[in-house]
Parts: structure tokens; C-alpha cells; sequence
């Protein structure tokens, strides 16, 4: 383990870890089911039902494109080393603060 993943024990890091890859392959499958659900767009675009139906579609798409981006870079500063630690100050993050949440 390296110094900076802001003195977590390799247990800690490795639950972490287990926590974001489940987290990445849900808003993957997520973005999956989205994307095979999205209403039609031609023939129906007048239709009143169909265009509210698409913008909540695109809200929950961007939505789990935000969270999934927020997790690819958790699992990147963990290989780097780098997870758990301020990027200004350099210090430790509460351990709180750094358990993602779904």
C-alpha cells in the first residue's frame, strides 16, 4: 500500500475498491438498460407523454454518466496511490467522507 492512500489499511482499500467496481458495473448496466429503453423518437416525438418520457430518460442517463465518471476517478486515484487524500492540501480525508454512496 502506498503512503499516500491516506493511511488505509489494505482491508480498508481493498472494501473500497470492491465497493466502487460494484458501483461501476451498476451504473454500466444502468446506462445499458437506458439506452435498450429509450422511446422512440421519430413517429412519436409530438406526442406530449413521449417527450416528458425522454427528457427523464436523459436526466437519469446524465445522471449516471456523472456518477460513473465520479467512480472511474476514485478507482483511478486508487491506482495511482492517490485515494483518500485532499488534492489541495495533501492531507487525509475522513473516511466518512470517502465511501461513495449509490
Amino acid at each position: 500500500m502506498a503512503d499516500s492512500d491516506a493511511g488505509l489499511s489494505a482491508a480498508e482499500l481493498s472494501a473500497l475498491r470492491e465497493n466502487l467496481n460494484e458501483q461501476r458495473a451498476f451504473r454500466l448496466d444502468q446506462l445499458a438498460q437506458l439506452w435498450q429503453g429509450a422511446p422512440g423518437r421519430a413517429q412519436r416525438a409530438r406526442e406530449r407523454a413521449v417527450v416528458a418520457q425522454l427528457e427523464v430518460h436523459i436526466k437519469l442517463c446524465a445522471s449516471a454518466r456523472m456518477v460513473l465518471a465520479d467512480v472511474e476517478a476514485a478507482l483511478e486515484r486508487m491506482d495511482q496511490g492517490m485515494y483518500g487524500v485532499c488534492r489541495q492540501c495533501r492531507r487525509p480525508i475522513e473516511l466518512a467522507r470517502r465511501v461513495p454512496h449509490v
